[in-house]
Formats: structure tokens, C-alpha cells, sequence
């Protein structure tokens, strides 16, 4: 007890002697090395002044250094998956996969993107980004940077379409508990919106866009890097029609470590581990996101997602699978046999993708913002539907550790 009193101490001598140090920001990337963003949003929607909905939006990224260059940047190539949970979502405690977008970049170690029009994430770029010299505490800077919006949908145009803006930076010191590193980043958007060659298609449009976003970006010096941010932001859109849509909220997100999971060893080693557990009617096989654990057959009451007993203890060993790669998340898939109509079995495997990503989540395998679900109905078969047990091989459940 007395060396843990003196190590504390000890910690706060330290932290307190370089409170006030000057510090030269760099993004220090070595290859090989894997992380993981996720991002959650709370958002408030008004139309027109009337609040219209809240919404909680998971931002997840995953990304691998893929080359270092002599000048220390770093070539990601990375995942974004974007997922929301609105109140008209049919379970408020999971998240649903949503499309990934694949992107290739490189980030120089004061933090600038080099990026190909063909990649529309990430959205935000070049924040933050470190001018190249020791920071004093209470220095501030300024920089260019610029988001990238996706407007394929809704105005036809298939590059990037770029918010420019320009970045205020603050070094407001050392937390004395982490040690970590504080800077403000803040900036503000008044953006017109491009105009449309086939506008007549279109009924309402986008005209302007305004907003701010205020961060707080606590930084790792050791590992040189985000260890998470925090933000407060409000987006304004008046439509052709004078419509105005506002969204208000809060942002947090952390950056972690991941192991990559699909390996031929891996597969080896599960398979095993499935075997001396006694799991009957589990697969396990490799796919593009990662190592995946597929229940056949799995059993609920009759036409329902509520899970029977036997399935519920087959969920508890195969949470001792899960839980040797902690900081991994986990989606979770439904997949149904051809039988009823097409819109009954897409609702049916949803929600009993969301009842065994629920089992796991009371049981503490990961927390909710870590399991993701999906329902495919039967549109990804493993077998024909040619007989019962086939169909049965089709009725089934997928748990993927995610890569």
C-alpha cells in the first residue's frame, strides 16, 4: 500500500513538472499496426423548429498501416461503417451493420490527408494538424482543413464534394490523471450548395449549409496518437423550398487496438475449442470481416426471436470463445430458410440476430456499442432448400469476431 501511495505521488511530481512543458505534436505510424474509431453521436433532428426525432449514430472504423514512407507518414487502408439507432429502430440496445466504405490514404505525421476522389471517407480531413515545432501551453494556430460530403444520392455528383474551412487550435496543457495531452480544435462551415445539372429531377435540394463543430482531442504523447476526442457540433440546412433541418448533439469516440483474428490458426484453434466444448450444429469458417462462428439450426419458440434454453447455454460456452479477443467487436447475422414471404423472413432474421446479440451483451461479452447485427433472410443460403435438413443448415446464426 505504502509503494502504491509513493508511486502516485511520484506519477503527479512528474505530470506536474512537465504541465508546462512545450511539446512537438507528430502522429508517429509504424506498419503493421491496426486500430479501431468508434465514434457515437447523439444527435437532436428539428424540421422547421419542431424537434422531429433523437438519434443515436455508431461511427466504426478499423484501419491497418500499410507502409510507413521515409518522412514518417503513414498509408492507412481502412473500413468506415456508419449505423444508426433512432427511436423507430425495433430494438433500442443494438446497432445494425450498416454498408462499409472501403478507403486508402496517407496521413503525414503533422496530421495532412493525401487522399484519391474515388474515397468519400473520411468526412472530416485534416483535423487535427500539428504545426512543425514545439507547442507552448496556451499556444494557439490555425489550419486549413475541409469535409468531404457524399452527395451522390441526392445531386448526381460522384466526387467528394468539399467543405472548406479553417481549423483554430489551442494547447490547453496535461491532464494530471492520464497524462494526456489537451488541445481545442474548433471551426465553423457556411457552405453553398453546387448547382445541380438535372435540378428539375430533384424536388427540394439543399441550398445552404451552415455549422460549427467544437472538439476536445486528448492525445497520447507515448503512443503519438488520438486516444479519444469529445465534440459538440449544430448543422443547418435551408432546402429550395425553405424547409430548415437542424441537427444538434454530442460526439465522443476512442481509438483502440485490435488483434486480427482471421488466421488459418485461428481457425484451427476455434474449431477445436468448438469440439471439446460439445457444440453440435456450430461452423466455424473465415470470411472477408473476420473469423466467423456459424450456429445451424438454432432453436426460438415457434415463429418468434425468443431464444429456447438449449441455445441459450449453447451462447454461454461459445462466450468463452468470444471473450479471448476483447477488444474485437462482434456482429451478429440472421439467416432464414426459404418458407413464408420475403418481407416476413427479412424481419424474422433480424430479430433474432438482435435476441442473441442481447443474450451476449447481458452477458457481458461486449458492450452494445461493440455487437452489430444484420438480417439476410434467405438470401444467403448454404444449402438448397430442397429438404428439412437443409433447410435447417439455412436457419442459422453467424457470430463473426470482426477484423
Amino acid at each position: 500500500m505504502k509503494r502504491k501511495i509513493l508511486s502516485c505521488i511520484f506519477l503527479s511530481i512528474v505530470s506536474l513538472c512537465f504541465a508546462d512543458q512545450p511539446f512537438k505534436f507528430e502522429f508517429k505510424f509504424k506498419k503493421g499496426d491496426t486500430y479501431k474509431i468508434i465514434s457515437t453521436v447523439e444527435e437532436d433532428v428539428y424540421v422547421n423548429r419542431q424537434k422531429s426525432h433523437h438519434a443515436v449514430i455508431l461511427n466504426r472504423v478499423s484501419s491497418k498501416i500499410t507502409d510507413v514512407k521515409k518522412d514518417g507518414s503513414g498509408v492507412h487502408e481502412a473500413t468506415f461503417m456508419t449505423s444508426e439507432n433512432s427511436v423507430l429502430a425495433r430494438s433500442k440496445n443494438i446497432f445494425q451493420y450498416g454498408e462499409d466504405y472501403k478507403s486508402i490514404f496517407t496521413r503525414s505525421k503533422l496530421g495532412v490527408y493525401t487522399i484519391g476522389d474515388q474515397y468519400f471517407m473520411p468526412v472530416v480531413r485534416d483535423v487535427p494538424v500539428f504545426p512543425d515545432k514545439e507547442v507552448e501551453v496556451g499556444e494557439t494556430w490555425t489550419y486549413k482543413g475541409h469535409e468531404a460530403h457524399d452527395l451522390r444520392a441526392g445531386f448526381g455528383i460522384e466526387k467528394p464534394f468539399i467543405v472548406p474551412f479553417i481549423c483554430e487550435y489551442k494547447f490547453l496543457g496535461r491532464d494530471s490523471e492520464s497524462g494526456f495531452l489537451i488541445i481545442s480544435a474548433k471551426y465553423t462551415m457556411n457552405m453553398e450548395s453546387p448547382q445541380v445539372a438535372d435540378a428539375a429531377y430533384f424536388s427540394e435540394v439543399p441550398e445552404v449549409t451552415q455549422g460549427f463543430s467544437n472538439e476536445t482531442i486528448y492525445w497520447d504523447p507515448e503512443r503519438g496518437c488520438i486516444d479519444h476526442y469529445k465534440e459538440d457540433f449544430r448543422i443547418l440546412i435551408t432546402t429550395s423550398k425553405g424547409n430548415l433541418f437542424e441537427f444538434t448533439g454530442k460526439a465522443h469516440a476512442e481509438v483502440t487496438e485490435f488483434e486480427t483474428v482471421n488466421t488459418k490458426d485461428n481457425l484451427k484453434s476455434v474449431t477445436k475449442q468448438v469440439k471439446d466444448l460439445g457444440l453440435e450444429n456450430v461452423v466455424v469458417k473465415q470470411s472477408e470481416k473476420g473469423l466467423v462462428i456459424s450456429i445451424e439450426n438454432i432453436q426460438f419458440e415457434a415463429d418468434s426471436s425468443i431464444l429456447l434454453e438449449s441455445e441459450k447455454r449453447k451462447l454461454d460456452k461459445i462466450a468463452q470463445i468470444l471473450n479471448k479477443w476483447p477488444n474485437n467487436d462482434i456482429l451478429v447475422t440472421g439467416h432464414t430458410a426459404l418458407a413464408g414471404t420475403e418481407n416476413m423472413r427479412q424481419i424474422l432474421s433480424e430479430e433474432r440476430a438482435a435476441a442473441v446479440a442481447d443474450y451476449l451483451i447481458n452477458l457481458g461479452v461486449r458492450d452494445s456499442k461493440n455487437v452489430f447485427t444484420k438480417g439476410f433472410g434467405a438470401t444467403q443460403p448454404v444449402a438448397p432448400n430442397n429438404n428439412e435438413r437443409n433447410k435447417a443448415k439455412n436457419r442459422r446464426v453467424e457470430i463473426t469476431i470482426l477484423d
